[in-house]
């Protein structure tokens, strides 16, 4: 018998199979096939902002996504450079086949993953545990837990104008259906959600000379800490925009679209919308700007990033023809949208356990999240806890303050989803502490008390807390005298030093470069990867008292966080507490006093009203 059993083989299922393998658990990963295993079903690209940190995150961990972006990446930005590294993003496009095949690679070299093709037809339950799965061809797999990662499959149906209407998790994959009907039939709550794909064209018929074209840049940064691995020949991406040749052929014809002719009941993601909802939602917008994105090395197709829809062909075919340099672009996939069952996250533990159904370990999509980030994200955290709950230990939850994959998961149980959710950093209160240069300082030295780097890695994570350790001690402790510093300072454009100064001191000025600094003064640098702990020294000095701030803030948050309250709290009872509150709480119940504030609905008031409730009861209890 396996611990774990993994059901799905996207981005949730294949990090929540290498988060437990890496704990030593015994793994099986049934997929429907094994050929779509880590499948970027949508745009082929990793990151971006909080996305680009969550993937640092993943790898902090040792997960592989990180690791399969770098081996497939064939354009690199980081987003927001503009604006100081505190608030970096790191966005690879990635060759789509590429990156598949290092996923499943990555999975396969560890001896604890089992692959296995087959699709599931119902969990296996002992009262109310699961306890393994019931494939449709009949057999029966018996696991201690079981993560359930459907992504877009459960009750899935593909729409392309009113008339087409297409069984299925994703274009040529069937729908999951009997699952689906078994959790609902369990009296798990259930939602439709929506999502869509845009149109890919045929490069070569592409008119290139009308278009922005768009290089890659800072070629020695990877997304993994832990290795270092070349990357494919390089591509670019181009920009064209969507006028109002474009938008009136979609206002002509907005009753044909699945979304607007009544086909779809399910709600779609704000902040990545078809281009029926762009010209209907913002219809002042002069144009919308459309990225043409490479799919890969080994093909001339271009992804139409901008132009998700649910028209039918012809008139994608119409509105492609009046996109500048698409005159003529021969359309390989048209667009499609894409409805799906996922389950309001009330019903999970803030450790992605359903309520409900004990060792039952919900991650990704069915969950309602969007972005493949996100679900990685989400199959980290299920395939630690999955374990922990299947050996008898405390299950682990990240803080606001410690993860963006904490904000996330707090902010799916806590607050719950009213259309497909998607990470942002205006979303983290304590986005100053949660950088991209810093994943492997904050969540390192947990994954290595968990279990789950190897020895290499380890030495790794060692070396890099040791060398930021010895930067900040030398940046505190050397002072730096004006024939040393003078020359640089001039070059930035800063006032002169007239005595010696402290390197940390001096480095708060907004155009002082720690490594110069420190060269001038003699502090020994490393080389290779450890220079990125140089980037994130400086941030901690020239950031500090903001930085401070936050961690004030995060303490505070922290002395809630320990006021922890009973699962079995009556909360209907409380008449001291607002209706709106009881009802609120009695739905999510809370873990602690601080998951209780961020309830919507639950004021400062029926928080202190409630610390009082806790607090009569224990002396009742007692």
């Amino acid at each position: 018998m396996v611990e774990v059993i993994v059901v799905g083989g996207g981005h949730a299922g294949c990090e929540a199979a290498s988060a437990a393998a890496r704990m030593g658990a015994r793994v099986l990963l049934i997929t429907s096939s094994l050929d779509t295993i880590g499948q970027m079903s949508c745009n082929p690209a990793i990151g971006g902002v909080a996305k680009g940190t969550v993937v640092r995150e993943i790898d902090a961990f040792g997960g592989i996504m990180a690791r399969a972006a770098d081996r497939s990446t064939i354009q690199f930005r980081m987003l927001n450079r503009s604006k100081g590294p505190a608030v970096w993003a790191p966005r690879a496009q990635c060759d789509r086949t590429i990156y598949r095949r290092a996923v499943r690679r990555l999975l396969e070299e560890n001896d604890n993953i089992m692959l296995l093709q087959g699709t599931v037809a119902a969990l296996k339950l002992r009262g109310d545990k699961a306890i393994g799965v019931t494939t449709v061809d009949g057999r029966e797999l018996a696991a201690d837990a079981v993560i359930l990662t459907a992504g877009t499959f459960l009750r899935g149906k593909i729409h392309i104008g009113t008339e087409t209407r297409i069984p299925g998790g994703r274009a040529g994959d069937p729908a999951a259906v009997d699952i689906a009907e078994q959790l609902e039939a369990l009296g798990l709550e259930v939602d439709r959600f929506k999502t869509g794909t845009p149109p890919r064209v045929d490069g070569r018929t592409v008119d290139f000379s009308k278009l922005e074209r768009q290089d890659g840049e800072m070629p020695e940064y990877r997304f993994s800490h832990f290795e270092r691995v070349p990357r494919p020949e390089q591509r670019p991406c181009w920009i064209t925009w969507a006028g109002e040749e474009v938008k009136e052929i979609i206002r002509q014809n907005l009753k044909a679209s699945a979304l607007y002719g009544g086909a779809i009941s399910g709600r779609g993601p704000r902040y990545c919308p078809s281009v029926e909802d762009k010209v209907v939602k913002f219809p002042d917008a002069e144009r919308h700007q459309i990225f043409l994105e490479p799919e890969g090395l080994d093909t001339c197709e271009l992804y139409v990033n901008g132009l998700s829809t649910s028209l039918p062909v012809e008139v994608q075919l119409r509105f492609l023809a009046a996109v500048p340099g698409l005159e003529r672009a021969r359309m390989t996939r048209p667009g499609y949208a894409i409805e799906y069952d996922y389950y309001p996250p009330h019903q999970l533990t803030p450790w992605l356990e359903v309520k409900a159904i004990e060792r039952l370990f919900f991650a990704g999509q069915i969950n309602g999240t969007t972005g493949y980030e996100e679900a990685a994200a989400q199959g980290v955290l299920a395939g630690i806890n999955a374990v922990r709950r299947a050996r008898g230990e405390e299950p682990v939850m990240l803080g606001r303050d410690t993860a963006y994959i904490g904000v996330l998961v707090d902010d799916l149980v806590t607050r719950g989803v009213d259309e497909p959710y998607r990470l942002f950093t205006s979303r983290a209160e304590f986005r100053l502490l949660l950088r991209q240069d810093n994943a492997l300082k904050r969540l390192g030295p947990l994954a290595r008390e968990l279990g789950m780097l190897r020895s290499h890695e380890v030495e790794i994570l060692q070396r890099r807390l040791e060398e930021e350790e010895r930067l900040l001690e030398s940046s505190r402790t050397t002072r730096v005298s004006p024939d040393q510093a003078n020359g640089w300072l001039e070059l930035w454009g800063e006032r002169p030093l007239q005595e010696p100064t402290r390197i940390a001191e001096l480095v708060r000025r907004p155009r002082v470069r720690l490594r110069e600094l420190l060269r001038a003064s003699g502090v020994e640098l490393a080389l290779g990867d450890l220079e990125e702990a140089l980037m994130s020294v400086e941030i901690e000095l020239k950031y500090e008292g903001y930085l401070e701030r936050e961690r004030q803030a995060a303490r505070k948050l922290s002395e809630m966080a320990n006021f922890r309250l009973p699962v079995d709290l009556p909360y209907l009872e409380f008449k001291s507490l607002s209706t709106e509150a009881r009802q609120k709480l009695d739905r999510i119940r809370p873990q602690s006093l601080a998951q209780a504030g961020r309830i919507p609905g639950v004021s400062p008031s029926d928080l202190q009203n409630l610390v009082l409730e806790v607090l009569k009861r224990r002396r009742q209890v007692a």
